[in-house]
């Protein structure tokens, strides 16, 4: 294993502290869109009432706070080092569920966590070092190459289909919808954050970038990325299991940006096929622990509510990804019972 460069280590470090604001954020904007539920129309079915809870918007700011740092980190390190640690935010997210928000782990949900931040480790262990770049359109280049081309082509038009056909018919029922939204366009944020803090760096190094209408591009991407994914992220908060949610983001939104660092970048390209492999079976550790997690999500809940010396009975199975009515109970979750 390659010892790590001083960028690298910089990265780790902002990505390590976004990753416990980012965490927290969930469980306080989960508290505020419970509130804002309790009083009016839920984000889940389209009201905007958690606009004036204190609570949503402190945790938006400590998502920003995340955001901020994560931004940061991009600017010196890949991004196949820089997403993997955003497993640390789910091991924030579903310890405070727990205890706050009273949606419990079971044990196995622990040990799910626990692989997720095996499989983030052996990745960021074995991940390659930042490539040089030295202006803002190097980076345009290598977004309009045709591979980059197709791919964000592709995420665009899924998106589309997700937001104008699944998810009115499947949105309330089924996470992926919502989750898979904010995945998918995530990735592209991804890239065009990767640019934009990159262009910033430069530009604090003597070397400005702005100058450039490149930059202006990549800053619109990101405002339009950022926008549907709150918007998608808050429905998803206000419907289903914070436990669940953060860890099927983090699987998603990482599978989508290392895909699409590596067309972009070709962060593999000067990589052995031991290190490529090493880095595949820790990702595979993430998705092993996450299904852990999700498939457990309801035995906590269960083994808490059934009484003492009682034998707790697993809860109905569901489809994968589906609403088992956390929190309030959704009209689907009332016609089925």
């Amino acid at each position: 294993m390659d010892q790590m460069s001083p960028d690298n280590i910089n990265g780790v470090i902002l990505a390590v502290s976004s990753s416990i604001f980012i965490g927290s954020s969930f469980i306080i904007k989960k508290k505020g869109l419970k509130k804002a539920g309790a009083s009016g129309v839920r984000a889940g079915e389209g009201g905007y009432g958690y606009l004036k809870e204190p609570w949503w918007w402190a945790g938006m700011i400590t998502m920003i706070v995340g955001e901020v740092a994560n931004f940061a980190a991009y600017a010196f390190a890949p991004a196949i080092l820089v997403t993997p640690l955003g497993a640390l935010s789910i091991i924030f997210s579903a310890v405070l569920a727990h205890f706050i928000l009273q949606e419990k782990l079971h044990m196995f949900g622990i040990l799910g966590c626990i692989l997720c931040v095996v499989g983030s480790t052996t990745i960021v262990l074995h991940a390659p070092h930042e490539q040089k770049i030295e202006s803002v359109k190097q980076i345009w280049q290598l977004a309009i190459e045709p591979g980059f081309l197709v791919y964000s082509a592709v995420i665009v038009v899924v998106v589309a289909i997700l937001i104008f056909y699944y998810e009115p018919r499947y949105g309330k029922t089924h996470m992926i919808v919502y989750v898979g939204i904010c995945s998918l366009m995530g990735s592209l944020t991804v890239m065009s954050v990767k640019a934009v803090a990159i262009a910033i760096k430069l530009t604090f190094s003597g070397t400005n970038q702005f100058k450039y209408f490149n930059t202006w591009i990549f800053i619109l991407v990101v405002a339009t990325c950022c926008l549907l994914q709150i918007n998608y992220l808050n429905k998803a908060l206000d419907t289903f299991n914070t436990a669940v949610i953060s860890p099927v983001y983090y699987v998603m939104f990482t599978t989508f940006t290392i895909i699409a660092s590596m067309i972009m970048f070709k962060d593999w390209a000067s990589q052995s096929g031991l290190k490529i492999a090493t880095e595949l079976c820790g990702f595979v550790t993430i998705l092993s622990g996450t299904f852990l997690l999700h498939k457990t999500k309801d035995m906590g809940n269960s083994a808490s509510g059934s009484g003492r010396g009682s034998v707790s009975m697993p809860t109905r199975d569901t489809p994968v990804f589906t609403n088992s009515g956390s929190g309030r109970s959704s009209s689907s979750d009332k016609v089925a019972s």
